[in-house]
C-alpha cells in the first residue's frame, strides 16, 4: 500500500513480536494510562497498525489483564474495536484472532488501510489508538490529519511509542537509531498540541532464549550482541511515552491541555 512505513520486528518476525508483546510490561501498565486519557468504555475505537491484534481483545473487554475479572473488563470495554493493518501476513493474524475473540464480527473487525487513508467514514470513531505504528513524529501529519476526519466531535486520538531519553532499553534503542532526537519529538508532538505521559514498565521473560529473540529484532546486530553480553537474565527496565490529543466538543480530563501535563512525567514503578 502507497506510503506504508514498514515495521521491521513485526512485519519479518512476528513470532518474536508476539514473544515481545506478550512479555513486555506484563503488569498494562500502559493500557492503565490508555484506559484514564481516552475512557473509551461504551465507544467506537479504531486501532491503527493493529500488527497482531494484540490490543483488539484488550479494547473489546475481551481479555482481561492481570487480576481483572471478565466483568470488570467488560465494564471498560468498547462499543466496537476496528484494527486497520497495511501488512497481509499480519492482518490475517489479527483476523483470526478477531474471529475468535467474536466470531459474529458484530463487535470486533481488523481491515485493510493505512494511517493516511483509514477506511471509515467521517466522524465515525471516538477513539483513534496508534501504538508503536506510524506516529514516530515529523512526518506523520498526514496520518494526524486522517485521524481528525474519522474522530467525532469530543473524539481522542493516542499514540504509544518508545522514550529513548531514560530507561535502559530508551538507551540500547538510542544508540540503534543515532538520528533519533528524542527531544525534537517530543517537541514536535506539543506543536501538535499532545499532551504527554510516560510510563515506566518492565521487560519479564520466561526464559533467556525468548528475551534474547526479542533484543535481536529490536538492534541490530552488533549492538544486540553487545548489550547481550553485557546483561544477564531475563528482565529490563523500559520507558514509553503516550501521548494524546482531544477534539473539540466533549469535556476531557483535567489534563487535556498540554501544559497541565509535563511531558515526562512518569506513572509506575521501573521494574
Amino acid at each position: 500500500m502507497p506510503g506504508v512505513v514498514p515495521s521491521p520486528n513485526a512485519w519479518y518476525h512476528p513470532d518474536a513480536y508476539a514473544l515481545e508483546n506478550a512479555h513486555v510490561d506484563p503488569d498494562r501498565r500502559v493500557d492503565a494510562v490508555l484506559r484514564e486519557v481516552a475512557g473509551w468504555a461504551g465507544l467506537d475505537v479504531v486501532d491503527v497498525g493493529c500488527g497482531l491484534g494484540v490490543m483488539l481483545g484488550r479494547l473489546a473487554g475481551l481479555d482481561p489483564g492481570p487480576g481483572e475479572d471478565a466483568a470488570a473488563a467488560a465494564r471498560g470495554a468498547a462499543r466496537s474495536v476496528v484494527g486497520v493493518e497495511p501488512h497481509p501476513p499480519l492482518r490475517g493474524r489479527a483476523q483470526r484472532r478477531a474471529r475468535a475473540l467474536d466470531p459474529a464480527g458484530a463487535r470486533v473487525r481488523v481491515v485493510a488501510g493505512t494511517a493516511q487513508a483509514l477506511p471509515l467514514p467521517d466522524a465515525s470513531v471516538d477513539v483513534v489508538l496508534a501504538r508503536w505504528a506510524y506516529f514516530f513524529g515529523p512526518g506523520c501529519e498526514p496520518g494526524l490529519a486522517e485521524a481528525e476526519r474519522v474522530l467525532r466531535p469530543g473524539g481522542a486520538v493516542v499514540v504509544v511509542d518508545t522514550d529513548a531519553s531514560r530507561s535502559t532499553f530508551g538507551g540500547w534503542f538510542a544508540r540503534a537509531r543515532p538520528r533519533h532526537d528524542a527531544a525534537a519529538v517530543r517537541r514536535f508532538w506539543r506543536r501538535q498540541g499532545f499532551c504527554e505521559r510516560g510510563v515506566d514498565v518492565r521487560w519479564a521473560f520466561p526464559d533467556r532464549a525468548s528475551f534474547e529473540a526479542v533484543v535481536r529484532v529490536e538492534l541490530p546486530p552488533a549492538l544486540a550482541d553487545e548489550v547481550l553480553a553485557a546483561h544477564p537474565g531475563t528482565a529490563l527496565d523500559d520507558a514509553v511515552a503516550v501521548r494524546w490529543r482531544r477534539t473539540p466538543g466533549r469535556p476531557g480530563s483535567p489534563t487535556d491541555d498540554p501544559a497541565d501535563d509535563p511531558a515526562g512525567a512518569a506513572v509506575g514503578g521501573r521494574a
